[in-house]
């Protein structure tokens, strides 16, 4: 199959690439590196994306910033910061990509655990990251040509530690390498409409 990574430059896309590269051709994305760049946070900027890349078998998402922040600090341009980037820029992939997906082809959006395992200062990402799994149920049961769509929730990353260690106090991170594993799942599997936790 012929991929689309997005974030393939990121710790976790990195993985998803190497998981997904020892048996598929891989077109790596990123806002500043890959074959192709892009910004999720600008509608022009994935249409011209999907433009360059042609028809692919699966477009892979493992990108998306949100802003971590005291609940009493997000005001509405932190919350729409977040919206912006990785709950509407993973829609604006759906939205463009459907024509450019072969049938039966597959979108893997990126959520995340604190949809359901909330943490200080992770509000904005657990409204975000609800609104995606969300929006890939309800894409699941319209999109056509036997197009598929699910979503990989991962706990924190080990590698990631470092900088996120202190958001997750008490939280057993995962590789990711085992978090790669549920986005190979997704592509090469046949459900639609799941959400694959990695906890």
């Amino acid at each position: 199959m012929k991929i689309l990574i997005i974030g393939a430059g990121g710790t976790l896309g990195q993985a998803v690439a190497e998981e997904l590269g020892a048996r598929h051709d891989i077109v790596r994305a990123g806002r500043s590196h890959g074959d192709v760049r892009v910004d999720l946070r600008d509608a022009g900027s994935v249409e011209t994306m999907f433009r360059e890349v042609g028809d692919l078998h699966a477009v892979v998402c493992a990108a998306g910033k949100v802003p971590f922040a005291p609940l009493a600090e997000l005001d509405e341009a932190k919350y729409l910061a977040g919206v912006q980037d990785k709950l509407m820029g993973q829609i604006r992939l759906v939205q463009a990509g459907t024509p450019r997906l072969r049938d039966g082809g597959s979108f893997t959006l990126i959520t995340g655990i604190l949809t359901e395992q909330p943490i200080v200062a992770g509000a904005c990402a657990s409204l975000v990251n609800g609104a995606v799994e969300a929006f890939v149920r309800a894409a699941a049961i319209e999109l056509p040509r036997g197009i598929r769509i699910n979503a990989v929730s991962p706990n924190v990353l080990t590698e990631s530690m470092g900088s996120y260690g202190p958001f997750f106090r008490g939280f057993e991170p995962v590789p990711a390498a085992r978090a790669a594993l549920a986005f190979a799942r997704s592509v090469e599997g046949r459900q639609t409409g799941q959400v694959y936790k990695v906890w």
